[in-house]
């Protein structure tokens, strides 16, 4: 809606219904996020503060145990992170992890030095004393480290329950308070049994309920946009992905028709998806898409344009341009309905929020398009029902709803699409080059029961070309490329070791069906150093 247009702002929600929680504080580490997910895992609520939030706000959350995150620094440096005093004064179960176990010796009266010997990587840990934290567990346990410190002296009521050859201090307990630290990290795979580690601390030890459930979460999340919503409308910008379909089907069941979806079909999709797309919604489940022709405008907007970043921007750009306008024709709107999922909060905490409403205000196309701002007239109130979940999250609740399997399990997939899968300058030709090899990777996957043992697997289309010989005769044409990988989130990975009878079968088919193209390669390149994309 425009700035020039008024609307009635929304009754306060009431909150949700009172359930058990994990508070994490967040001292800077990669697995941070992942620490939250693994809790999830167990049906328990978490949630990620920045460290420095006060014990006052922490209680707000009414959580039944505390977690200290890792992170980068040394808790004896000038300036490094600590966490209010007030936490330890709570009165329930505390956590640290790494550098979270570091400052709760610390700052419970321990002293952390600069360890002789550092650990990175598995480390065999020997347990002292099983207790709480270790019930259930080998006596030897792999486990995952990544420290330069070490605790050297412990916190008074402390006592050793873990050590390895390098480490002596690996894990400590001060079980009448609850108090636990552990040097290495439960929360990644390397670690084995460090979910059991995990479920010890959650629900033994804070004696939490699995009342985390996606089935609740779908009836509450119905119940909050019907509430917050009324009889206005609700505009959502459809990208076929997980993220904005599940939502399009959540918002259709607690609005119906004052949903509006919009696909803006900019000519970047794979083969036949936009058509399958919309016939899926319309004809299968009663969802009314608003089917938006932009190929041409976008391709015009690409001629001689190679750099990724410039393709991202223009096909940004241009995005929003075809969003105001259509906004404008279909409207007015009073809410933008976004996939935000709870790592975009986590990334841009503290921003976008406007001070007199304490609401997040649209400055961003969230869905699969990350790209710049809305104009300034176009001011909606933002419908944000995942801004709490993961992305495996929002797959169980696609399950939930009924969303097809085609796409809740669909890969991740870029907003600029196969446009920055087109190395160089992408044409409706070399578009349509790697839309058939691309048809044929997937096809080939699926065929050999592999779609959901890998994270992603597409097609690249090479800025080069190479000499082969066809029919006896010499060739000079285009290379394609096969990037598959395996992950857990998408933040590392590793290629996919597929089989050759599989990877012979598809360079075969691409190199037989596909004009122009006489080469293909694999990508065994691993995340780092290489990224999962190309471009």
């Amino acid at each position: 809606m425009s700035s020039t247009q008024t609307a009635r702002t929304p009754e306060k929600l009431k909150d949700n219904a009172l359930q058990d929680s994990i508070a994490i504080l967040d001292f800077g580490s990669q697995y941070s996020q992942l620490i939250a997910r693994r809790v999830r895992e167990l049906n328990t609520y978490s949630e990620l503060l920045p460290f420095h939030t006060s014990a006052t706000e922490v209680s707000r959350l009414k959580p039944k145990g505390v977690i200290l995150s890792g992170g980068p620094n040394s808790v004896y440096d000038v300036g490094a992170p600590e966490c209010d005093l007030a936490i330890w004064k709570l009165g329930i179960p505390i956590l640290g992890v790494c550098y979270g176990m570091q400052l709760m010796a610390h700052q419970l009266g321990g002293m952390v030095e600069s360890a002789a010997i550092r650990e990175y990587g598995r480390a065999q840990l020997t347990v002292v004393h099983h207790g709480q934290l270790f019930n259930g567990l080998e006596p030897t346990i792999e486990s995952w480290m990544s420290h330069g410190d070490s605790v050297t002296e412990l916190p008074p009521g402390f006592s050793i329950i873990g050590r390895t050859m390098a480490t002596p201090v690996a894990a400590i307990a001060d079980e009448e308070r609850g108090f636990y630290g552990v040097q290495f990290h439960p929360e990644v795979v390397h670690t084995v049994g460090g979910l059991d580690i995990i479920r010890n601390f959650v629900l033994n030890i804070c004696k939490c309920s699995q009342s985390w459930t996606m089935d609740k979460f779908i009836e509450e999340a119905i119940s909050n946009v019907q509430a917050r919503v009324g009889t206005r409308r609700v505009l959502l910008a459809l990208s076929g992905g997980v993220d904005s379909s599940t939502l399009a089907f959540l918002l259709h069941k607690a609005v119906g028709d004052q949903l509006t979806c919009m696909f803006i079909d900019q000519g970047f999709m794979r083969k036949n998806e936009p058509e399958w797309l919309v016939e899926t919604f319309e004809r299968d489940f009663r969802i009314h898409v608003h089917f938006v022709k932009a190929r041409d405008r976008f391709l015009e907007k690409l001629k001689g344009v190679t750099d990724p970043e410039e393709k991202r921007k223009k096909i940004g750009a241009e995005f929003i341009r075809v969003f105001e306008e259509e906004s404008r024709r279909l409207g007015p709107f009073d809410f933008l309905a976004q996939g935000t999922l709870y790592p975009d909060v986590i990334e841009s905490a503290g921003t976008n929020i406007d001070p007199k409403t304490g609401e997040r205000v649209a400055v961003k196309i969230k869905s699969h398009h990350n790209v710049g701002g809305l104009p300034e007239d176009l001011q909606f109130k933002l419908v944000e029902p995942f801004d709490k979940l993961f992305k495996d999250e929002v797959r169980k609740v696609a399950a939930g709803l009924g969303v097809p399997e085609g796409i809740r399990v669909r890969h991740p997939f870029p907003g600029p699409g196969l446009a920055i899968r087109v190395l160089g300058e992408v044409t409706k030709e070399r578009l349509k080059t790697l839309r058939e090899a691309d048809w044929i990777i997937r096809e080939e996957i699926k065929a050999h029961k592999l779609y959901r043992q890998v994270w992603q697997i597409f097609g690249v289309l090479l800025p080069t070309k190479s000499v082969g010989v066809m029919g006896d005769q010499r060739t000079y044409q285009n290379q394609v490329v096969i990037r598959a990988v395996t992950s857990e989130d998408g933040m590392t990975a590793d290629w996919a070791r597929l089989p050759y009878d599989l990877l012979d079968t598809i360079s075969r088919r691409i190199v037989n069906e596909v004009p122009g193209v006489n080469r293909v390669v694999y990508d065994i390149t691993s995340k780092p150093p290489a990224t999962i994309e190309w471009e």
